[in-house]
């Protein structure tokens, strides 16, 4: 019988995943609204319904992506599509908003799984001329699956209620592991034999977590003690790292790699200016313009549309050009994006912001599939999984930032009561105030990604 290719095999496979992941998130955001009615949840404790799936995820990703290149990346990807298809289906059941919040903890384990092996798989199946093609396509589905979430959120939330947001993750996600077990008969563990740094994982993972959940309480005390907790904790699992002798993560690859070094960061940042967007409009377009949820996720569309188009160019043209250049315009273009967003007020026309949310998605395009490339043509093969690891945790870490920029924001301007009428004109402000936030953190981005690209001989970044 004839066999088909490995590499087209693995590239539908990552398209799937990399698109029920991303789906998932960004039809939340559109069910928030009608999850925080039924629930009578105020303002502060509705951003963790997004919060607490980034925040899981974000901790897990590179011990998982470690554990994947010692054991196998095959079995953690599998293991990774059945926690989230079990925690979206459970999801139907929720009675409470704790309920919610701790579902949403597994469906980002889950995330975690799959975000640290699916591009390392892709990546070790693509020969180096077509890595970028390749990654383009994965980033394209990515954004396909940020698309139809606002979009098709919108249709079942007004039509059949937020629960049956969950249910498309199950077929999907099964239909993905058929695949994997007819298909995939080989498994990836180039670190084969290695020990696990289990103590490294738990620092690695308090670090996260002090960092991330004390951003989310800032301006309070606890907040700001957090925060100096997560770094004391993040010095010390590197002063770790640097002596055992199979480390949870070569610290060599952040002191000594320039391109994978600067891409994370631009990565980072690139995400913390630009995930709360969406959460901000949302609410905005809901609540300030009464306008419905499918109508709402139609005008979000537009963005991650336009990323799911030039993705897949700016990928084949990474493979051409140096990636960090591309990536640098696409963050300008983003940069520009937000400034205009800092302008909106509440007779805004919709073609206007759809206009607005048009030059963001080709921002975005150009920088994320270049600088994909630029992250995991940078590694030897053994690195794979922490590098797609460090990169799902640099895009997660980076939206928990945004998430947190957030609801930090709507402490100070609401407080935590549920949004009425009498805080719109509140909400507008803060979210103003946020674009003006995040547009600063992209200039900053932008410096960053130039940086792998200022030396004359070009870095290994630049030339891929």
């Amino acid at each position: 019988m004839h066999q088909p290719d490995i590499r087209k095999v693995a590239l539908f496979i990552a398209v799937l995943s990399g698109f029920i992941t991303p789906f998932d998130l960004s039809a939340v955001t559109i069910a928030l609204p009608s999850i925080g009615s039924e629930f009578a949840m105020d303002a502060v404790t509705l951003s963790w319904v997004s919060t607490a799936y980034l925040l899981a995820a974000g901790v897990f990703l590179v011990p998982f992506g470690r554990i994947a290149d010692i054991h196998g990346r095959k079995k953690v990807f599998v293991a990774g599509l059945l926690l989230f298809i079990i925690a979206s289906a459970c999801m139907v059941l929720s009675v409470s908003s704790v309920m919610i919040i701790l579902l949403r903890v597994l469906q980002g384990t889950g995330a975690a799984l799959i975000f640290g092996t699916a591009v390392a798989i892709l990546t070790e199946v693509s020969p180096v001329a077509e890595r970028g093609r390749a990654l383009g396509i994965y980033t394209t589905a990515v954004y396909l699956g940020l698309s139809l979430g606002p979009f098709l959120g919108g249709f079942l939330v007004q039509n059949f209620g937020w629960r049956s947001l969950f249910l498309v993750n199950v077929p999907i996600g099964l239909f993905t592991i058929g695949l994997i077990l007819l298909y995939l008969k080989r498994e990836w563990a180039d670190s084969r034999g290695e020990t696990f740094d289990l103590g490294g994982a738990v620092q690695y993972g308090l670090a996260l977590i002090c960092i991330m959940y004390g951003f989310s309480l800032l301006p309070d005390t606890g907040g700001f003690l957090l925060l100096v907790a997560g770094a004391a904790i993040l010095v010390w699992f590197v002063a770790r790292e640097l002596r055992v002798s199979h480390p949870l993560m070569d610290i060599g690859l952040w002191t000594k790699n320039r391109a994978f070094a600067f891409s994370n960061l631009a990565a980072l940042i690139n995400y913390s200016a630009t995930f709360a967007v969406t959460f901000f409009l949302s609410l905005y377009l809901q609540y300030v313009r009464d306008i419905d949820p499918w109508y709402a996720g139609t005008i979000l569309i537009i963005q991650p549309v336009m990323q799911a188009v030039l993705s897949p160019y700016a990928g084949r043209l990474s493979d051409r050009i140096p990636p960090g250049w591309i990536a640098s315009v696409g963050m300008a273009l983003t940069a520009a994006g937000l400034v205009a967003l800092a302008f909106l007020d509440n007779t805004t026309p919709v073609p206007v912001l759809m206009l607005i949310l048009a030059v963001l998605g080709i921002g975005f395009g150009l920088f994320s599939s270049p600088n994909v490339n630029a992250i995991m043509s940078s590694v030897q093969k053994k690195y794979l999984g922490i590098a797609s690891g460090t990169l799902g945790t640099m895009r997660l870490v980076g939206q928990m930032l945004s998430m947190g920029i957030a609801t930090m924001i709507l402490a100070i301007y609401i407080g935590r009561t549920q949004i009425t009428s009498s805080q719109y004109g509140q909400l507008l402000s803060g979210m103003k105030s946020g674009f003006l936030i995040f547009s600063v953190l992209c200039l900053v981005g932008i410096a960053f990604s130039l940086v792998r690209c200022a030396r004359t001989d070009e870095s290994e970044a630049c030339v891929r």
